[in-house]
């Protein structure tokens, strides 16, 4: 592109420029003119607005002052709306409050330990759990009323926490008392004096016998971790299990042992085969419950099974 100048002596000068050269000096052109705006703003009518000029910052406050207003009705808008999801929480946990005696009947929590994990009372929200009215409701009373929900929340997780530790230790509990039958036969000897079947004189039975063929499988009547598999003069080949809190069950006259020493063993679990081995006049198992290595009647721990009355018949 050429462009020609003529100055007043009828003089005329010449100036050539590049497509991407004119394209320069308007980009510049623009680019000036929008610091000049942001300069004129800046030092007149900031300045028109402190000094007071009139008119001019007349304009300019009302401009202002109607972005100012949009902005306070969106944050009132969503304070309002956290408002609303607060009051409804606080009444959620109204209602957690209400179940709460009831679960943790069930759970075998005392009052007591209740009363000692929950932390001083939250305030509650307004009547009805709304904010609905009230004109001075900053985002600082909300953040409060938030705070105080989590931390009512913290010890609802910690009494929760609580009641899942009792249900456990009942379920637990459960689970390690031997009352299931080791094998799935009627019971031949129940616990008690009987005439001993080799001397003939009356002697203690310390268990109860369940006589099944040779290599019925033996069930763990609880879970537990097997204790010993050893041989003795008596019992023949006999397995014990360990309950904890004192508790064995004791497995005899087995022929083959399924199990070694130091394995965990769930109910139910094959340990042992029915067998005839030590002091024994057929094959059939001489089933144990001890306490502290106290002997018990195993009925009292069997679940369907007869009663003490009628194993005094046997």
């Amino acid at each position: 592109m050429q462009i020609l100048i003529t100055d007043g002596r009828l003089r005329t000068f010449s100036l050539s420029m590049r497509a991407w050269q004119l394209a320069l000096v308007i980009f510049s052109g623009l680019l000036s003119i929008l610091l000049l705006s942001g300069t004129v703003y800046h030092f007149v009518f900031l300045k028109a607005v402190r000094d007071g000029w009139p008119v001019v910052s007349q304009v300019v406050q009302w401009v202002v002052r109607d972005e100012v207003a949009q902005r306070d009705r969106v944050m009132r808008d969503n304070l309002d709306a956290l408002a609303q999801k607060i009051g409804e929480m606080q009444a959620r946990m109204v209602h957690l409050e209400a179940l709460e005696k009831r679960v943790f009947t069930l759970a075998g929590v005392a009052p007591e330990e209740i009363k000692a994990l929950r932390a001083a009372p939250v305030a509650s929200a307004p009547a009805g759990g709304s904010y609905a009215g009230m004109d001075t409701l900053t985002l600082s009373d909300l953040s409060g009323d938030l705070l105080k929900l989590d931390e009512r929340a913290q010890q609802y997780t910690d009494l929760l926490a609580l009641a899942e530790s009792r249900m456990f230790e009942s379920r637990l509990s459960g689970v390690m008392v031997p009352s299931s039958k080791p094998v799935e036969v009627s019971i031949g000897s129940g616990f008690g004096f009987r005439r001993d079947p080799f001397t003939g004189r009356p002697a203690l039975h310390t268990g109860v016998d369940f006589s099944a063929p040779s290599g019925t499988q033996i069930q763990a009547a609880a879970a537990g971790v097997v204790l010993s598999t050893d041989w003795h003069p008596q019992y023949g080949r006999v397995l014990e299990i360990d309950h904890g809190q004192g508790l064995v069950t004791r497995y005899a006259h087995t022929q083959s042992f399924l199990v070694q020493a130091g394995a965990v063993v769930k109910r139910g679990q094959p340990i042992a085969t029915i067998g005839n081995t030590g002091r024994s006049t057929g094959a059939h198992l001489h089933f144990e419950v001890l306490i502290d290595g106290v002997p018990q009647n195993p009925l009292r721990f069997l679940r369907q099974l007869p009663s003490d009355k009628h194993l005094a018949t046997n």
